[in-house]
């Protein structure tokens, strides 16, 4: 009999495909390598066509859009606390009222208050809108 059996038979299959393997990752790596520097070539390409006097005002207005959504957050993580108070919604809510009902009062009794407020509305539209 011989002292071969079927299990030593896989174990140098699976040697001689791991031999394999290493050979062919030390062949990829090299081959990695040139891609990864043709990708990098083609990046730089890519950058240097974009126009990047430009990028000041994109950035300019990427950050506003970033605080607005931060502010926006850290008002309604307020509000939500100021909900969990048992009276204060409430409050707050007559509060609102009470402030536009004087402001109504106020700016809308009369058509000369009325027409004030108009133009105040249409001046600010102009400077605004152009």
């Amino acid at each position: 009999m011989s002292d071969i059996t079927p299990d030593t038979v896989e174990q140098s299959q699976d040697t001689a495909a791991t031999a394999d393997d290493a050979a062919q990752a030390a062949d990829s790596g090299t081959s990695f390598s040139e891609r990864y520097g043709e990708i990098l070539s083609k990046v730089n390409q890519t950058l240097d066509t974009i126009d990047w006097s430009q990028m000041g005002r994109i950035g300019k207005a990427s950050g506003i859009i970033l605080a607005v959504i931060v502010a926006q957050i850290l008002i309604k993580g307020v509000l939500d606390t100021i909900n969990l108070i048992p009276i204060v919604p409430g409050l707050l809510e007559l509060l609102g009222l009470v402030v536009v009902g004087q402001w109504g009062w106020k700016n809308l009794t009369t058509s000369d208050k009325r027409s004030a407020v108009i133009n105040r509305i249409q001046t600010l539209r102009k400077e605004y809108l152009g």
